[in-house]
């Protein structure tokens, strides 16, 4: 039995170059944080094995500001 190609056919690789490209990050923020905050988010990274804490802050305010904007979206009347 022959094995089948890996190729994924109809899938233009001009279209997953474009795609990857508008995912890179290219914006930088920066955020300060008390002793306290920085203990808590230390913490929560340890107990939970959390390897990238920019990732999971990241994840966080993306998650708040997404739900926010859901929340009140506009309406027509």
């Amino acid at each position: 039995m022959a094995r089948k190609s890996k190729k994924f056919a109809g899938v233009d690789p001009a279209y997953l170059d474009r795609q990857k490209q508008s995912l890179m990050r290219t914006h930088r923020k920066s955020v300060f944080f008390n002793q306290q905050e920085l203990a808590a988010i230390d913490e929560y990274c340890r107990r939970f094995k959390v390897s990238s804490r920019s990732a999971l802050i990241r994840s966080s305010v993306m998650k708040h500001v997404l739900e926010g904007l859901e929340e009140n979206h506009p309406t027509l009347f």
